[in-house]
């Protein structure tokens, strides 16, 4: 599973090693591509365990994968040095020309504990560049190193999809770019924010039904779309993929559908999945699948948070979908994710941003 479909804790898998400086320039290159630098034999050797942990396919509905990876000679090394996903893998002390750049990225306690813990993997943030992960995958031998890589993708694909969220984030996040009427407007009247960007416009607001959503128009044919949707007076019940996806149904069918022409939203079951996360240190469901429209058939991918507030004894739906048929769909349902990951309630907020959302 990935990130979209599952949280790991990384609590003994991460190694954080800041080799942070301001005067590094950002990395740079595509966010869905990971560079591999590993000698040819051993990439041959492991490349099937790399691509199962990187290469994670989606339906959007076309699958796409979530990172493509690039094989690097080590001696290119110095051209990927500004890249964004730096994978370097090879086996411990062998004098080959990987193992010469381990030994550069190591000191003798990570050499030691990669020989004593055959799932450590050490990971390196903004080594060149900045916002830059770097991860070195080692061992004593190749069976251990195909093991480790093998037993560890979850965790691996999940470290670099949140760097790659954190990237995202601070575009996205971005305060010229922020409407913060919006967001006092939502604060004041529902007691939450998400992050309200200038290209998304508040489509619908409305108290009574307790539903608010937002669709991007900055590009007609790239149409991605938010909502908020909450019950009151509910338990944790409702936190079961059953009622996720029946919930979701019944919002889709009410606020998404169009009522003139007969056409609904409705979720392709057998393409959805649902598991739990830690979504800002709060239990919720992620789900991410497929929605369907009804009359004219067209197909797109969905994210989605469900979790429950216990102090106003509330179930949140977050959801966030993409149509775009004639593009790749890959980063702009990370995007949708990204903006989905903003939500937060007045209780998670500081003096200080409620302050200068209301003033």
């Amino acid at each position: 599973m990935n990130k979209y479909l599952m949280i790991l804790s990384l609590s003994g898998f991460i190694y954080f090693f800041s080799g942070c400086d301001l005067s590094k320039k950002p990395a740079i290159g595509f966010e869905d591509e990971i560079y591999i630098v590993a000698d040819s034999i051993d990439y041959e050797k492991l490349s099937g365990s790399l691509q199962k942990a990187f290469e994670k396919q989606i339906n959007t509905p076309l699958p796409e994968k979530l990172f493509s990876i690039k094989k690097i000679s080590p001696f290119q090394i110095k051209s990927i040095e500004n890249k964004k996903n730096i994978v370097v893998v090879g086996t411990l002390n062998s004098g080959s020309e990987t193992s010469k750049i381990i030994d550069e990225l190591i000191d003798e306690n990570t050499n030691r504990r990669f020989l004593s813990d055959k799932d450590y993997i050490h990971y390196i943030y903004d080594y060149w560049a900045k916002d830059q992960l770097v991860a070195v995958i080692s061992a004593k031998d190749f069976v251990d190193l195909d093991f480790k890589i093998e037993k560890n993708k979850d965790s691996l694909l999940v470290t670099f999809q949140r760097q790659s969220d954190n990237r995202l984030k601070e575009s996205l996040y971005n305060p010229k770019y922020e409407v913060k009427k919006i967001q006092s407007k939502l604060l004041l009247d529902y007691g939450w924010i998400i992050y309200a960007h200038k290209d998304y416009k508040l489509e619908k607001s409305d108290k009574k039904e307790k539903f608010v959503s937002f669709k991007s128009f900055a590009d007609k044919e790239k149409e991605k779309s938010l909502f908020v949707f909450w019950i009151d007076s509910a338990t944790h019940m409702y936190l079961n993929p059953d009622s996720v996806k029946s919930i979701r149904n019944n919002v889709a069918a009410k606020y998404l559908s169009n009522s003139t022409d007969s056409s609904h939203i409705v979720l392709i079951d057998s393409l959805v999945n649902t598991t739990e996360i830690n979504f800002n240190g709060r239990y919720a469901l992620y789900t991410q699948g497929l929605w369907k429209n009804t009359k004219d058939n067209s197909v797109g991918p969905f994210v989605n948070y469900t979790l429950y507030d216990e102090v106003k004894k509330r179930i949140y739906m977050l959801d966030g979908s993409v149509n775009a048929p004639k593009y790749y769909k890959r980063n702009l349902i990370q995007q949708v994710d990204v903006m989905l990951q903003s939500f937060r309630t007045v209780f998670e907020l500081s003096d200080e941003r409620i302050d200068e959302l209301i003033e």
